[in-house]
């Protein structure tokens, strides 16, 4: 199963998901990311933050949707905050769509302190959502069944 996690610019968000997604995955599932607008470069605290925790960065950089044409997702899950007016960035193909809308840890404003906890904050919400995801008994859920329980992850 390929999930594909979508946010405006890749470079936070849908980055922090697809790699603590993949950290925590078994083989045969697999996450990926891309940006309707990308920026073309991933902030370097999300990677710090990423690396702070543990987690790869091998292999993450800012990409649009063309980087997984000939390989389309099963799921994609849109992260940008509706709440802040953000347009989620739209994904037509077949896949199954849910949104995990994030708060964008790179608007915050502050001190280092407040930046740095906002970026973990936002990668510990992504931690607790993939380990749902990943509880799931998807053998014995339905398509409308998966729908719904990757909709309510979203609100956790």
């Amino acid at each position: 199963m390929r999930v594909l996690f979508m946010c405006t610019a890749n470079s936070c968000r849908s980055i922090l998901s697809e790699a603590l997604f993949n950290h925590l995955a078994p083989q045969g599932l697999e996450a990926v990311s891309s940006g309707s607008f990308p920026k073309g470069q991933v902030l370097p605290r999300s990677l710090s933050t990423l690396q702070q925790a543990g987690i790869s960065i091998d292999g993450l950089y800012s990409k649009g949707n063309d980087a997984f044409e000939g390989n389309p997702p099963d799921i994609v899950i849109t992260v940008c905050d509706k709440a802040a007016g953000e347009t989620c960035p739209v994904y037509f193909g077949p896949a199954l769509k849910s949104h995990w809308g994030l708060e964008d840890p790179s608007d915050v404003s502050g001190d280092e302190a407040a930046i740095d906890a906002a970026f973990h904050s936002t990668l510990a919400t992504v931690e607790q959502r993939c380990k749902a995801f990943l509880a799931l008994p998807f053998a014995r859920l339905s398509r409308d069944e998966l729908k719904r329980e990757l909709d309510r992850i979203g609100t956790l």
